[in-house]
């Protein structure tokens, strides 16, 4: 089986009746590119997924097209699509953007979290927590992922929910490609302590602790210099770009 093969086909999941094969293939990339289970310049061979999944590579182009909408794919003529690895530079305008994403979405989710939706992401919380324990990083930082998600589900506000996907997975990019020292998860109650204040109903406090969340995000990568990756795709990506 083929690395691709191992990374997209782990943990497959029912398909739901109202999913179109495009919601499935992309649901599954997706996934797999927040767990990093694919990780920033893989090639993601049209064959190959069709023969995964067992679907026309018209369906697996639809889905590659929209997660490059979305950045997390970039599809380059007559080669073929790769997962994103964004450069330094790009890495900084994506987390500005989360930062001011992120707090928009706060803002809102103090106004509107209702109780069920702050018990849902209780559990998510421990299930993230669970996951970091066993060391199963991956899964960790799906889950860590999904909870922003629902934060911006929480804030009722459909456009913000469409952006905060992408930068979410765009981040969990940033993550697998500059991320340095261990993988250890060292804020885990950091989630829990803001949802309290969103709880709570205190936007002022909600707000300062999802700043401080993404300074530790943020202070874990290495986006110092370009070299910070050692992907050559990273390392002599002004090459690439003078060739497409």
């Amino acid at each position: 089986m083929s690395n691709l093969s191992k990374s997209v086909g782990k943990k497959t999941k029912p398909k739901s009746s109202n999913q179109t094969q495009d919601d499935v293939v992309y649901c599954h990339i997706f996934d797999a590119i927040l767990e990093q289970r694919l990780p920033p310049s893989t090639k993601l061979n049209e064959e190959a997924l069709s023969e995964i999944f067992g679907v026309s590579r018209t369906i697996i182009r639809r889905a590659l097209l929209r997660l490059s909408l979305e950045q997390v794919v970039v599809i380059r003529p007559n080669r073929g699509a790769i997962v994103a690895a964004p450069t330094v530079e790009e890495a900084k305008q994506i987390f500005k953007a989360r930062e001011v994403m992120e707090l928009a979405i706060t803002e809102l989710a103090v106004e509107h979290a209702t109780a069920e939706q702050i018990k849902q992401l209780r559990k998510l919380v421990v299930d993230e927590n669970k996951a970091f324990d066993k060391g199963d990083y991956g899964s960790g930082i799906r889950l860590s992922g999904e909870f922003h998600l629902k934060l911006a589900e929480m804030a009722n506000n459909a456009p913000l929910l469409n952006f905060q996907r992408s930068l979410v997975s765009q981040t969990s990019l940033l993550i697998a490609q500059y991320e340095t020292g261990n993988n250890a998860n060292c804020s885990l109650d950091e989630h829990t302590i803001l949802l309290d204040a969103i709880e709570s109903g205190d936007k002022e406090k909600a707000l300062e602790l999802m700043v401080e969340h993404l300074h530790h995000i943020r202070s874990k990568l290495n986006l110092d210099s370009e070299t910070a990756s050692n992907d050559l795709h990273v390392v002599f990506s002004n090459v690439i770009k003078n060739k497409a």
